[in-house]
C-alpha cells in the first residue's frame, strides 16, 4: 500500500498538528477496537482472542525497529519498561543524559541516587562531546519531545561503545517514522499511543541478550512465564527465557489496537512516512521564514501563537515555552495552509 492510498483510512478534523501528544488511528485500529469493546460489553467471547493482538504488536515492532523478536518485551508504558535496567546498576554508576530529556527517561535513574547511582546532564546538542571515562550509561531520546531535535544516534552509540558505557533510548518521538536501527543500543523504549499511533497502554522496549541477562524481571507475573497460559498458579518460578520474561500482562484493548496500526506503518514503510512528514514540517517553518530541518516535531517562535491558532481550529502544542506543531501521515498541505494563514 502506498502513502497516498493510505491516507484514505484517516478522517481527521483538519488542523491536528499534535501527534506528538498523541496520533489518531487508522481505520483499521478504530474498527479493531471497537469491535472487541462491543465484544466485551455483552461478553460474547473469550479474552484470548484480543491477546493474539499483543504478539502481533511485538511481531510488527520488531520489523519496524530491525530486532529478533524474541528481543521484545511489552508492557504500559516507558518509565515502567526502564525499570528493571535502573534497579539494576550497581552504587556508584554515572548516568549521562540531556538536560531537556522527557522525564520518562530521567525519573528512573534519578530514583536510586539514595544507593550512589548519579545522573549527570548536559545540553543535548553536547551529548556526544560529553561521554568519556566516568561514563557507565547513557540515556537519551532519539527525538526530543521539547523541540524535536533528532539525537546523533549512531554518533552517541559509538562514543559510548569506546568507553565502555551502556546506551538507553527512549524513542517515543521517533518511532513510526523516523528510520533507525534498535539493535546499536543496548535497550530501546516506545510508548506507543503517539507515532505509532496505538491507543495508550501498548509501550514496546527492545532488550538486547547481553543487558538483558544481567536484570531481574521485577515485574514478573503469569504472561512472563514460558508458558503463559501454564503459569496461572503455583510454583516453581518458570519464566520464559527471552524477552518476554519482562512482560506485563497486557492491557488487551490497547493491544487489540495497537496491531493494525503497527502493521500498517509497516506496509507503508518507514521511509515514505519520514519523506512525507518532514516534508510538510519544512513547509511549515519555510512560511514562517525558518530554515528547514530533518524532524517531523517542530518548535517555533510567534506572538500569540497558541492563541491564534487555536481561534482557526488548529490544534498544537507549547513546551518549553515554545509552539510545537508535529506533523504525521495524515497531516496534508492544506493543515500546513490553515496554519500558516493563521500565524502570518
Amino acid at each position: 500500500m502506498d502513502l497516498a492510498q493510505a491516507q484514505e483510512l484517516w478522517n481527521p478534523e483538519p488542523g491536528w498538528l499534535n501527534t506528538a501528544s498523541y496520533g489518531l488511528p487508522p481505520r483499521p485500529a478504530w474498527d479493531a477496537l471497537q469491535q472487541a469493546l462491543g465484544e466485551w460489553q455483552v461478553g460474547r467471547t473469550s479474552w484470548e482472542g484480543w491477546n493474539a493482538a499483543t504478539d502481533r504488536s511485538r511481531t510488527a515492532f520488531a520489523r519496524l525497529v530491525g530486532v529478533p523478536v524474541a528481543d521484545v518485551c511489552v508492557g504500559a508504558g516507558v518509565s515502567q519498561l526502564l525499570a528493571p535496567i535502573a534497579a539494576a546498576l550497581p552504587a556508584g554508576t554515572t548516568v549521562l543524559a540531556p538536560e531537556e530529556e522527557f522525564t520518562s527517561n530521567l525519573f528512573p535513574w534519578l530514583v536510586h541516587g539514595d544507593r550512589g547511582v548519579r545522573v549527570r546532564t548536559v545540553p543535548a546538542a553536547r551529548l556526544v562531546e560529553s561521554i568519556d571515562a566516568s561514563t557507565d550509561l547513557v540515556a537519551f531520546s532519539l527525538v526530543q519531545s521539547a523541540t524535536g531535535a533528532v539525537a546523533e544516534y549512531e554518533a552517541v552509540v559509538a562514543a559510548a561503545r569506546d568507553h565502555g558505557a551502556l546506551v538507553v533510548v527512549d524513542a517515543t518521538q521517533g518511532c513510526g517514522w523516523l528510520p533507525f536501527d534498535a539493535g546499536l543500543a543496548d535497550a530501546v523504549v516506545v510508548g506507543a499511543y503517539k507515532w505509532l499511533m496505538a491507543p495508550r497502554g501498548a509501550a514496546f522496549g527492545y532488550l538486547a541478550p547481553a543487558l538483558r541477562d544481567r536484570l531481574t524481571p521485577l515485574a514478573a507475573g503469569w504472561y512472563a512465564g514460558d508458558d503463559p497460559h501454564g503459569s496461572y498458579y503455583g510454583p516453581p518460578l518458570r519464566l520464559a527465557a527471552d524477552a518476554r520474561r519482562f512482560d506485563l500482562s497486557p492491557a488487551w484493548f490497547s493491544f487489540v489496537g495497537a496491531a493494525p496500526a503497527l502493521e500498517l506503518i509497516a506496509e507503508i514503510g518507514l521511509p515514505a512516512i519520514h519523506a512525507h512528514n518532514v516534508n510538510l514540517a519544512n513547509s511549515f517553518l519555510t512560511g514562517l521564514g525558518q530554515p528547514p530541518g530533518n524532524s517531523a516535531i517542530v518548535t517555533v517562535d510567534v506572538p500569540d501563537a497558541q492563541q491564534r491558532l487555536a481561534a482557526a481550529g488548529i490544534r498544537a502544542a507549547v513546551r518549553a515555552g515554545h509552539l510545537r506543531a508535529s506533523f504525521h501521515l495524515y497531516t496534508t498541505p492544506t493543515d500546513i495552509t490553515q496554519a500558516l494563514t493563521a500565524l502570518t
